[in-house]
């Protein structure tokens, strides 16, 4: 049995990865290794706040692991907020601030494309590996729909009539920013097992 630490105390998260990973690979939290400490994001990239979770990790706990980090790129705003999505409207990552921000800033914004970037890097067995999954789509005028979470309700992935929010869970993973990167870390995991 391999252990994998997945950087992170989001427990669905880790239940969501663990049930695609082949058998012989467990998953285990920070909580598990007796990581309480916020681990620094500071990079001014999304693949630079990946690799700094996990090499925090790989560095203070000797641990073969994996992290992510997800940002909304829009077009018109020079690809913001980016790397700064969670803190868009300040330090205490409210999700309906960051949205009417967001809103407030494409007002008059004809061009409205954006995309949902997560990357996701993993260091296991001596190799340092980055896995990206991108979801093309646009903001919408106003927040619709009561799921999913974040700018979820403003987000529609191209070719759908509907936001993230008003898609099923299996569907979003399906199509969506996250779902494509973690199926790329699950073919690996399969490939070199």
């Amino acid at each position: 049995m391999i252990e994998l630490v997945f950087a992170t105390n989001n427990p669905n998260k880790l239940r969501e990865v663990q049930v695609q990973l082949p058998k012989g690979i467990q998953l285990i939290s920070l909580k598990d290794i007796g990581c309480t400490e916020d681990i620094p994001e500071t990079q001014n990239t999304i693949e630079g706040n990946a690799l700094q979770k996990a090499n925090y990790i790989k560095t203070k706990y000797n641990r073969d692991c994996f992290a992510d980090d997800t940002g909304l790129e829009v077009d018109a705003l020079d690809g913001a907020p980016g790397v700064h999505s969670a803190r868009y409207a300040g330090p205490e990552k409210k999700a309906i601030n960051n949205i009417k921000k967001l809103l407030n800033a494409l007002e008059n914004e004809p061009n409205r494309a954006a995309q949902f970037k997560t990357v996701i890097a993993l260091h296991f067995k001596g190799k340092s590996i980055q896995f990206e999954g991108i979801c093309k789509g646009e903001i919408v005028h106003k927040p619709t729909g009561a799921g999913g979470f974040g700018y979820d309700p403003i987000f529609r992935p191209l070719n759908y009539e509907q936001t993230f929010a008003e898609l099923s869970l299996e569907e979003k993973n399906k199509i969506g920013h996250r779902g494509i990167a973690v199926a790329k870390l699950i073919q690996f995991f399969r490939q070199n097992q």
